[in-house]
Order: C-alpha cells, then structure tokens, then sequence
C-alpha cells in the first residue's frame, strides 16, 4: 500500500519549475516582417502601408519593411504573397476592388483561396479631381465635354480593375459619357501626367487628394456622404448620379499560415487599428480608419466578388 504524506503532497506543489511543462507562447516572427504593396511608392497604399507598418512591428517584436511590387492593378505584389513561405514572414495589403476583380477579369495567378485574411485596416471615398487652372468647371461640365469629344477627354485611374477604373465605367453607364482612359500603376505617375497636361483628369482617393491639394481642384467623389476631411466637395450622389465608390485596404497572409500565427496577427492588427495613437497617424493623413475583423471580412469580400462577378457579365471594364 502507497501512504501519501502530507510532505510528498507539498514538495509536489513546490517542485522546480524546470520540471513542469511550459506554457505555450504567443507566436513572433524571428527576422524582419515585409508589408507587401502592389503600387508604387507614394500612393494613398503605400502611404496606409507604412503608416499601419510603424504602430504594428511594436507588438509583432520585429521591424516591418514596406516593399512595393507594381503592376497588372496589384496582381504582382499579391501573386507574390499568395506564393510566400506560410510562415508569417511576409505579409500582403490589399487594395479593394482590383483585388476581388482581378480574378474576375482574367485568368489570374492568385484568387480569393490563395489567403489567409486578417483585417481589413481603412477606407477612402474615390473621386475625380482637375488641375486647379483648368477649364473643366465641374464634373457635369466634364461629362458634357466627354460627350461632344470621347477621343478627347482622356482621364487617368491607377489600373485596370481599380476603384479608379469602376468609377468612371460607373460613371459612363449612368451619364452615357464615355472617355479615354490612361492606366497607370498608382496616383504618383497619375499626378504627374495631369500636372504635365497628359490626361485632363484623375481619378483618386479623398486621402491622396488631401494630401498634396495645392494644384488640384476636386470636382466630386463617391462616397455615402462627404468627408470629413473634405467637407465642401459634394458626393455624386448629391449631383444626382447613384454611384458608390471606394478603396479599402486590407492585411492578408499566404493561405497555409499556421492557425497559431493567423490568429496571433490578427489579434496584433485589431489592436493596432483600434490603438490612439495609430488612429491619430492615419488622421494627419486624411485617411480613415474602418477595422473589419478577418472572418467577416472575408465573408464580404467573397460576396463582393459575386456581386463583380456579375456586373463583368453583363458589362466587361477592361475596354472602358
């Protein structure tokens, strides 16, 4: 017979702590983190990029290096992550919708199942602007002249696919106006083709306007209601066209991460998007905060996808 002794029972509480399982910890990454961009340097992405980069790598316990990879309205940069090793090494920002209609349009080298989504981090009302000097009064002054002259009213968007690119097939369809348009791979090169008179418009975000104003006159943008960091420019809605327009940014990883690093990064980026100081950062950059958690997010962007899905059907944008 085994007799317990009270001194067995307390040197069993007390043992040393070497003899006692440890506690699983928290998942961090072991080398520096890369934030994938698939736009150039200095659009209202990249700016959302290293803005979210700087408040996340406190609480991942490593540096964030922002890396643009251009091109095909982002499909390089997220082909690039949809490939990375699974190990939460290499993170992706999204740009909605070119990354739901990508897949749509053509035969693209990554889908909505090539990720793990995390967040989605903010969103940013598209609009139209002009140089300030130009002839171009408004935007139904801008839909006149494209009906007289489409060959001439040449109007540039960040790329086939892109909430830039939406709204003005949008517009079309509602004004029957049709333009020329001019793709580029993000609003920097846009910029420099209407400072230099290329294109007599662009078709940006509230934030990437807000930004570098001086020069530009904003005729209008697609949001629900106006912004708050643009509050005398009036939405198309209130010049009678029903169109809804916006860029949404949004942290994805390769789709084979591990549960335990999945979960780690998006109780990392919920806590990043919902922290003071990260909300002050984005509003000194007239960017708009709007945290989505990863699941239901998901959810939304597969219906959205959908929802492409059959307007491609019915009237393709690729040529207009």
């Amino acid at each position: 017979m085994t007799i317990i002794t009270r001194r067995a029972t307390l040197g069993a509480l007390f043992a040393s702590p070497l003899a006692m399982p440890a506690l699983a910890q928290p998942w961090r990454p072991e080398r520096p983190v890369e934030l994938v961009v698939g736009f150039a340097p200095g659009g209202g992405t990249d700016i959302v990029a290293r803005l979210f980069a700087r408040h996340l790598e406190a609480r991942l316990g490593q540096p964030i290096t922002v890396v643009n990879k251009p091109g095909a309205s982002s499909e390089v940069g997220m082909t690039y992550v949809s490939r990375a090793r699974p190990d939460g090494h290499v993170i992706g920002l999204t740009n909605m919708p070119s990354f739901v209609t990508v897949p749509v349009e053509r035969r693209a080298q990554y889908g909505l199942d090539s990720f793990a989504f995390i967040g989605n981090i903010m969103t940013d009302a598209t609009g139209l602007i002009v140089k300030a000097d130009s002839p171009i009064r408004d935007l139904a002054d801008l839909i006149a002249r494209a009906k007289a002259d489409p060959e001439g009213m040449m109007i540039s968007t960040s790329g086939i696919g892109t909430d830039d690119h939406l709204l003005l097939s949008l517009l079309a369809q509602h004004s029957g106006a049709r333009f020329t348009l001019v793709h580029y791979t993000g609003a920097p090169p846009q910029r420099n083709a209407l400072m230099g008179g290329q294109v007599h418009a662009n078709t940006v975000s509230v934030g990437e306007v807000m930004t570098q104003p001086d020069g530009v006159r904003f005729l209008g943008h697609a949001g629900v209601e106006r912004s708050r960091f643009a509050p005398d420019v009036p939405t198309l809605r209130e010049m009678g066209l029903d169109i809804t327009m916006y860029s949404e940014r949004g942290l994805v990883l390769p789709r084979a991460t591990p549960a335990a690093i999945l979960e780690r990064m998006r109780e990392a980026v919920a806590e990043t998007a919902a922290d003071a100081t990260t909300i002050a950062s984005f509003a000194a950059q007239f960017i708009a905060p709007s945290y989505e958690a990863g699941p239901l997010w998901e959810a939304r962007m597969r219906a959205t996808q959908q929802q492409y899905a059959a307007l491609w059907r019915r009237a393709p944008w690729v040529n207009g």
